[in-house]
């Protein structure tokens, strides 16, 4: 069984405006098979044409493209134990 990931760099408060994309990121201690998850307030984000989910190696990053007053909240990353929210 690997060692849990822990979260080294944890993720950034943003503000953008309507139309505009916002980036977030987060850096894990290693790399992991273990799930990681982001969120938008309680709901569980998938990649798709409007969010653009990335792993780079310890770098996991989340793009919201053209964010509408309806993208505004709580954005968190957890894995496994660990939860990071911006």
């Amino acid at each position: 069984k690997e060692p849990a990931a822990t979260i080294l760099e944890a993720l950034k408060d943003i503000t953008s405006y309507e139309g505009e994309d916002a980036m977030f990121e987060c850096r894990l201690s290693r790399e992991t098979t273990q799930d990681a998850q982001w969120f938008l307030g309680d709901v569980p984000l998938q990649s798709n044409e409007m969010n653009e989910i990335g792993v780079q190696g310890t770098r996991h990053t989340l793009m919201l493209r053209k964010v509408t007053l309806e993208d505004s909240g709580p954005i968190s990353f957890k894995v496994g134990q660990h939860t990071s929210a911006a």
